[in-house]
């Protein structure tokens, strides 16, 4: 039988609160909002602790953990149904596009404790980025500038600078040509 530990604590008290407020302030205010008002999308999720950049555009269905531990750069946009799973921090560089139904997961557990330790490991995702629809991007995972991910990805491994990947699990499909 796995043992349990009381005192263990994966969040501080004020992340407790946070996401308390947050249960209630994003499917009023931010889900509820109509699609062309990112402004007031960015504004929730700045007065949430999030750093967004100048015209980002975040679709009323984006899913996002924790406003927090999140930070985006200017003119980047995240479509509908993206789940932003941050239980660490989750950072998306400038003029990056995360497609419709994207999953980026920045936390796990540790499979070889007995109790299954959670691990806020957070990712990051550069600029001049394309996640295509449907991927996902694992815990921990660096995808590096000019990168792009192919719809139905499954990114487990870092993704190098300039790099198109696919597949499940992803591999390199070519470098990419860009000026």
């Amino acid at each position: 039988m796995p043992r349990h530990h009381a005192n263990k604590k994966y969040y501080t008290n004020r992340e407790l609160f946070l996401r308390v407020l947050w249960g209630f302030v994003e499917p009023i205010f931010f889900r509820c909002s109509p699609r062309l008002l990112y402004g007031w999308r960015n504004f929730i999720l700045r007065a949430m602790g999030a750093r967004i950049g100048k015209n980002v555009q975040v679709f009323p269905t984006v899913r996002i953990m924790a406003p927090w531990l999140f930070e985006i750069g200017d003119h980047s946009v995240i479509s509908w149904g993206v789940k932003v799973y941050n239980l660490g921090k989750v950072t998306i560089g400038h003029d990056t596009v995360i497609s419709q139904y994207s999953h980026l997961c920045g936390g796990t557990h540790d499979y070889d404790s007995a109790d299954f330790t959670l691990l806020r490991t957070g990712l990051t995702v550069g600029n001049h980025v394309w996640v295509a629809a449907d991927a996902f991007i694992g815990p921990g995972v660096k995808v590096e500038d000019h990168a792009v991910v192919a719809a139905r990805a499954v990114v487990i491994h870092d993704v190098e600078n300039g790099t198109v990947v696919g597949g499940n699990p992803a591999r390199m499909i070519k470098k990419r040509n860009r000026p």
